[in-house]
């Protein structure tokens, strides 16, 4: 069994065919990362001082490093999700990111569920999209693919 192949390299018109769901949802998936990478700067390559302060409320020291690798872990894996690029891998890196993120969001404010009161049902939710494509595409990679 190879954890990767040259296929995972390969951009393919069959990636975007949005009338599969699954693409339809890897898409969504990686579209849905960029919000995320680019909230962390106040202008570019400038990092805001609410997330900086955020990010050592929570315990992630240095939090300018932790900062920077969130968003490019965020951005890296929006454009692997979007463009099909080792999608699976993608996916579980987003979805650990996202993991990472209701970690901090917990730490720093709490028990809260509610998106628009700063909970954690959006990168939740997100996080299991990200799941589910991840194991779309183990099944399809080694053999066991979804319904057709």
């Amino acid at each position: 069994m190879q954890l990767l192949t040259r296929d995972d390299f390969r951009i393919k018109a069959s990636h975007f065919n949005i009338t599969r769901a699954e693409n339809l949802l890897r898409i969504a998936c990686g579209a849905f990362m960029f919000p995320h990478a680019l909230s962390k700067f106040a202008a570019f390559g400038v990092l805001s001082a609410g997330t900086i302060g955020f990010f050592g409320k929570a315990g992630f020291q240095p939090p300018e490093l932790w900062a920077w690798l969130a968003a490019f872990t965020e951005a890296a894996c929006g454009i692997a999700l979007v463009l099909g690029l080792c999608t699976r891998y993608a996916a579980l890196g987003a979805a650990s990111a996202l993991a990472i993120a209701v970690y901090a969001l917990h730490t720093v404010k709490g028990f809260g569920w509610l998106w628009n009161t700063g909970g954690y049902e959006y990168p939740i939710f997100w996080g299991l999209a990200c799941v589910a494509v991840a194991l779309w595409e183990f099944r399809r990679v080694y053999g066991q693919p979804g319904p057709q």
